[in-house]
């Protein structure tokens, strides 16, 4: 299992924020520097050794199929999890990884696909070192953009997430949306249910079940088109 681990691609999204681009094609197919944001995400699992991966889908969903094929050409095997033909639209974050769960084995990495992060390492040697913690998931966490000033999380002393309050540093991070998870988060949800990953996390937080780390690599939430802009002249991206 160790060996073998696979990874979900959160890419359902209407991406209301990026319209208008967004009417006419998914936010994860955008080209940022040549290649769909989506694209940046298969490679860098491929380069993880990571050979099969699942793309959630909703909105816009027969473009991913198209864009993407059967993976092969990244050396990765791609499951599409529709759930727009299979339920009328998105299921949420935590729905989404339900529905998945039949391929995704014991434990995954999640991204979504509407992040650049170029400089993120899908790292075997951290995912072999979760799977035998016995944990639900292990986050990663970035210091808090403009348009989320409060951020999600603290960090306890011990590496654990606190679901609410500071750790010692006296801050609160933001989730970066780049997690290793163990089946059994979303495992209580019936496949089909709508359902945020919030509440699961900060209950396993509470549970004391959840790592966070801090990721200081560039991130970024791409979340307008001027952000999208920003990102593709290679300039600071404007606040969303």
């Amino acid at each position: 299992m160790t060996d073998n681990i696979k990874a979900i691609v959160l890419a359902a999204g209407r991406g209301e924020r990026m319209r208008p681009l967004t009417d006419t094609c998914p936010k994860p197919l955008l080209p940022v520097r040549g290649k769909p944001l989506i694209v940046w995400h298969l490679e860098a699992l491929a380069a993880a050794g990571v050979r099969e991966v699942v793309v959630n889908t909703a909105w816009l969903e027969e473009q991913f199929p198209a864009a993407l094929g059967d993976g092969s050409r990244w050396g990765l095997k791609i499951h599409y999890s529709m759930e727009g033909r299979d339920h009328g639209g998105a299921l949420e974050t935590a729905g989404g990884i339900a529905k998945a769960l039949p391929w995704l084995g014991e434990c995954f990495w999640v991204v979504s696909g509407d992040i650049f992060a170029p400089e993120f390492r899908f790292d075997a040697q951290q995912a072999r070192a979760f799977v035998h913690s016995g944990r639900l998931a292990q986050l990663w966490l970035v210091p808090n953009p403009p348009f989320h000033p409060r951020g999600d999380f603290g960090i306890g002393a011990d590496g654990l997430g606190l679901a609410d309050g500071t750790g010692p540093d006296g801050q609160r991070w933001t989730y970066a949306n780049l997690a290793l998870m163990r089946r059994e988060l979303c495992a209580g949800l019936p496949p089909g249910t709508r359902a945020p990953l919030g509440p699961l996390l900060r209950k396993g937080m509470q549970e004391r079940l959840i790592g966070v780390e801090i990721y200081r690599g560039r991130w970024e939430n791409v979340g307008t088109p001027a952000q999208l802009q920003a990102l593709n002249m290679d300039a600071p991206p404007a606040s969303a």
